[in-house]
């Protein structure tokens, strides 16, 4: 165990340690798919201005400028002005003012303009709440492959140490070439287990570094301890569908079609809309005026579109009908993935017991194998089989471990508590 924490002091020192709350509020400023889904939140935020948009006034101002080939000049009867209808220069100005009086198929759009950028921001945190889950997952499993490496190292030193006193045994008559040959095939495992555990952690460090953003590798890790779950509640999936961001995205969706829906049904009445012009030119034109205003009140109601809307009624009604059946089938799923991440929890901390139990029965093991052997009384083999246990429970433990972390993440992500409070 000394050269365990050697090689754990040698590892640390090398490079800087990284640690979970770290690599989340990292991944919260780096990672590619959350700055993607913030994007496309950004962009939906916008409906409702879009929407009130066409219900605000709306002011327009234009000129033009004309060069008639001809002068065009009015004289009125009696001896009055000339007035020039058509100038060689035609300069003309207009302002226009529109709004909406009464525009009943503005009122859903609006309303469901909001509900719009609602399930937009559900899905934006389910999408950020999803990737720190994935970014823990990936934590969790090179920090265990991190203490893996330590485990395997420390096997190795072990073996080498025992190579070199087996080789001293055998110059001097008293163990067989038999044992020198085992104490050198335990060396030479030792080494390519090592090579294969240094591998599988430098594979995933680099899928850590990659949601991270990050060019390099050049961290160490800090296995954490197993994260907290819920106390064991009959409730808890109720408690989930009022959290999850899924959820709540999928009632909203269910809202939004219904007010589509009613956004059909709101085409069918009658709208209003008024209208003012001013207009200004240097042609006096037939009333003699250069400038003139007009305010026009306009009602319009469709009683016959072909159809149209008929189709889009039904349309709108399938898409309620849809909108709610995919509710309900994201709330049992919640539920059952609630019931089945508890069952895997209990099912890895039973897994974790059994496996810390054996290797503190795995080190008792070996240190009294190393004593038989010290007093003469044990065999090599007895104590490289017990070193190599030992090693296989530490491995195992560290495994069983990792196991109830992810059982445990799975859980808080199932019950909508994984970074819930936290943005």
């Amino acid at each position: 165990m000394i050269a365990l924490l050697a090689v754990t002091m040698t590892v640390s020192a090398a490079s800087p340690v990284l640690t979970l709350p770290e690599a989340l509020d990292e991944a919260r400023r780096t990672n590619l798919d959350i700055k993607i889904a913030r994007a496309r939140l950004d962009q939906s935020l916008v409906l409702s201005r879009r929407a009130w948009a066409s219900y605000l006034p709306t002011v327009a101002v234009g000129g033009s400028y004309t060069r008639n080939s001809t002068e065009a000049v009015l004289t009125l009867p009696g001896g009055g002005p000339e007035v020039v209808i058509q100038p060689y220069n035609a300069l003309a100005a207009q302002a226009e003012v529109r709004q909406a009086i009464i525009s009943p198929s503005l009122w859903p759009a609006i309303r469901n303009a909001g509900i719009a950028e609602d399930v937009a921001t559900h899905n934006a945190e389910f999408t950020r709440r999803e990737v720190l889950f994935g970014v823990a997952q990936a934590y969790f499993s090179a920090a265990a492959l991190q203490e893996s490496i330590r485990a395997t190292q420390f096997l190795l030193d072990v073996n080498r140490a025992r190579e070199k006193d087996t080789q001293a045994r055998f110059d001097a008559g008293t163990v067989t070439r038999v044992a020198l040959l085992r104490a050198q095939l335990d060396r030479t495992r030792a080494e390519q287990d090592l090579v294969r555990a240094r591998n599988s952690y430098d594979a995933a460090r680099l899928a850590l570094a990659t949601l991270l953003q990050r060019d390099s590798v050049d961290f160490t890790l800090q296995l954490p301890p197993v994260p907290e779950v819920p106390a064991k509640d009959e409730e808890l999936a109720r408690k989930s569908q009022d959290s999850r961001p899924d959820v709540l995205a999928a009632r909203r969706n269910l809202d939004l079609a219904v007010g589509r829906r009613q956004g059909v049904w709101f085409s069918y009445a009658p709208s209003v809309n008024f209208a003012g012009v001013y207009r200004v030119s240097n042609a006096a034109g037939f009333a003699g005026q250069a400038s003139i205003w007009t305010l026009t009140l306009n009602g319009s109601w469709t009683l016959w579109d072909g159809g149209l809307r008929e189709v889009s009624l039904r349309e709108e009604s399938a898409r309620v009908v849809e909108a709610a059946a995919q509710q309900k089938q994201v709330e049992t799923r919640v539920s059952q993935e609630v019931a089945t991440a508890r069952l895997d929890y209990d099912n890895a901390r039973s897994n974790l017991a059994k496996a810390e139990e054996a290797l503190s029965l795995a080190r008792e093991t070996q240190r009294l194998t190393e004593i038989s052997f010290k007093a003469g009384v044990g065999t090599y083999l007895e104590v490289a089989d017990s070193n190599a246990a030992l090693t296989t429970a530490e491995v195992s433990a560290i495994s069983e471990r990792l196991q109830t972390s992810l059982a445990a993440l799975r859980l808080q992500r199932a019950s909508g508590l994984f970074e819930a409070n936290t943005k």
